[in-house]
């Protein structure tokens, strides 16, 4: 090889070598950019009450003939609208369900033990009535004074009322607002205490709202709770910010 390629391969071996060294640099000066930041995580509540209820009850007769047992089905349910009518329900709030048929047997278990379908002992028809307001107190004291249609002769059933609220989505985007004002509030403090201050906001993440009664214990869930049961409620969510710090 003689002295001219040697020149080059010499000069080509310290333009890499000079190369390298500013690439880890680079990658040094990224690196520690990367790591001088500040996480934080702010929290978002609000408490409000629901404006939409719903409530819903079941009602069977049961009878050897399906026909009778339809009939006097039918004649129930007359008496349960006419009766929630009278209690200021709209008649558009009120919705029956289709009817269950379910054919009944007497069974027993025979002197082994072994359970034993019997013969047939007539049909039990069960229908639904729900209702949707948002006149929510109404359609609470008519699930608490239900008695009134038991005492009539009608086998009725009353499940308990749930709860809603239709602005759920203002309500969200106000949490949202007072978490991230929560969240920086943390990260400027943070950064005050440390001498530094806050830069640009690199990256945001925001949880899943959680719903639950007011004070309670109920545990949140990794998709998100949904108090139905209180009509009183407490919405919380939180917002996770990432800012350089200068």
């Amino acid at each position: 090889m003689n002295k001219n390629s040697i020149a080059i391969a010499v000069a080509i071996g310290a333009l890499g070598f000079i190369i390298g060294l500013w690439f880890l640099g680079s990658a040094i000066k990224n690196r520690n950019k990367s790591e001088n930041t500040i996480s934080v995580t702010g929290l978002g509540t609000k408490q409000f009450t629901s404006d939409l209820i719903t409530w819903s009850g079941s009602f069977s007769k049961n009878n050897m003939d399906l026909k009778s047992a339809y009939d006097e089905l039918a004649l129930d349910r007359k008496v349960i609208n006419d009766y929630l009518i009278s209690k200021g329900i709209k008649q558009n709030e009120i919705v029956f369900s289709s009817v269950d048929i379910q054919k009944q047997f007497r069974s027993y278990n025979d002197s082994n033990g072994n359970y034993v379908q019997g013969e047939f002992s007539g049909y039990n028809l069960t229908q639904k009535v729900s209702i949707e307001s948002k006149e929510v107190g109404k359609i609470e004291n008519l699930s608490r004074n239900i008695t009134e249609i038991i005492n009539r002769g009608i086998e009725f059933t009353s499940s308990s009322p749930s709860y809603f609220y239709t602005k759920l989505a203002t309500v969200k985007q106000e949490m949202i607002a007072g978490a991230t004002k929560d969240a920086k509030e943390r990260a400027e403090k943070i950064a005050e205490n440390s001498g530094s201050s806050l830069g640009s906001l690199k990256k945001a993440t925001m949880g899943v709202i959680q719903i639950t009664a007011p004070n309670s214990n109920e545990d949140y869930s990794y998709g998100g709770t949904f108090n139905t049961s209180s009509k009183e409620k407490e919405a919380s969510i939180t917002i996770k910010l990432e800012y350089e710090v200068n």
